[in-house]
């Protein structure tokens, strides 16, 4: 069965309708400047909050490896997710000093992007428009691929069916599909969830 991350979680409100829910992940963005962001100690109160059975993901842009390897040890994340230009070296660093599985996000316009994804040697890819743009890509471009990915970009409740049966994902990750007027929406999240767990891949 495809899993779900709902991505972009800030407050209290939202960790309620995570924990009744039970996305597979969540995620908290760490880019200072985005809409979304959440600060390392306000995320620590948020997993504290947060259903223990589902993981966290921390998403970062080039961030320092201090810094996510902090959070990681702190157990205010479990998962990590790279979305800037942390190239082999970076991945490398990271794992020598934490064991949490990383995801790695990479903007799908070609086919060349594709190949370029696929050589990277993280657990998990993530395919994307964009750094939340909440616009979809192409994802005929993404029928053949043969490793676990996350497929972003563009998903709300009415396109979610669509998106898996055509691309076959490991996960949907959707943030804003599921908001209203910038914040999480209950039943947005709730329909998207039902959708995703109700369509055969």
């Amino acid at each position: 069965m495809t899993k779900l991350k709902i991505c972009g979680l800030k407050s209290e409100d939202d960790i309620s309708y995570a924990n009744e829910l039970k996305p597979d992940y969540i995620g908290f963005v760490f880019l200072q400047g985005r809409k979304r962001y959440v600060s390392p100690s306000h995320a620590a109160h948020l997993r504290e909050l947060l259903d223990p059975s589902i993981p966290a993901v921390g998403v970062f842009v080039n961030e320092p490896l201090e810094h996510v390897i902090s959070l990681a040890e702190s157990g205010t994340i479990q998962m990590i997710q790279l979305h800037g230009q942390e190239d082999e070296a970076y991945l490398r660093t990271l794992r020598e000093r934490c064991s949490k599985p990383v995801i790695k996000a990479f903007i799908i316009r070609t086919k060349e992007d594709i190949e370029k994804a696929l050589f990277y040697p993280s657990d998990y890819l993530l395919l994307d428009n964009g750094l939340g743009t909440g616009e979809a890509f192409d994802w005929s471009l993404i029928r053949e691929i043969d490793r676990p990915f996350f497929l972003a970009g563009g998903l709300h409740p009415g396109n979610a069916s669509s998106a898996i049966e055509l691309a076959h994902p490991y996960a949907l990750d959707v943030s804003s599909g599921v908001e209203t007027d910038g914040s999480k929406d209950y039943e947005k999240m709730k329909a998207f969830i039902h959708t995703v767990r109700t369509t055969v891949n």
